[in-house]
């Protein structure tokens, strides 16, 4: 999937897009708006790194984050449905995951999860990229990225 590909889809159906990235630091979002053009569907991205950021600028509740830690399903979700609740976007996607090196507690390098939001509902999935350095993790992170938002767009109403 290709950023171009993406904002074709987008632009054609009338929709925004809006991410929260913690592991790739906003290379989606680089990525998004690399294309010319890309302002016409592109909202707005949220890069937080940090727990604090993640409840300060998308709402992530601190017991969600205490229960499940940073990198879960459940914390994916609750970026996802921030980032779409603090902008004009139709989508949201959000991304945490552990790039590495080497693992986080009991969260192993390379995975990653992944939460989209839609006014009509949200899904999170989980994949496992493996210990295959934190370049690769992040890039891979983001072509999956682009290709659920792709499917969310082709999804949406």
């Amino acid at each position: 999937m290709t950023a171009d590909a993406l904002l074709a889809a987008a632009r054609a159906r009338n929709l925004r897009l809006a991410v929260a990235e913690s592991c790739t630091g906003g290379l989606l979002a680089g990525a998004i708006t690399t294309p010319a053009g890309a302002s016409t569907v592109f909202d707005r991205g949220f890069v937080t790194y940090s727990n604090e950021a993640k409840q300060e600028l998308l709402g992530v509740r601190a017991d969600t984050l205490a229960q499940h830690g940073a990198v879960s399903e459940e914390v994916a979700a609750e970026m996802a449905q921030g980032a779409l609740a603090r902008s004009s976007a139709d989508i949201a996607l959000s991304i945490t995951g552990v790039a590495g090196p080497g693992a986080s507690g009991r969260k192993p390098e390379g995975r990653v999860c992944f939460g989209i939001a839609t006014r009509d509902g949200a899904w999170t999935e989980t994949v496992e990229f493996g210990a295959r350095g934190r370049d690769a993790v992040r890039a891979a992170s983001v072509d999956h990225a682009l290709g659920l938002l792709r499917q969310a767009v082709d999804r949406a109403p």
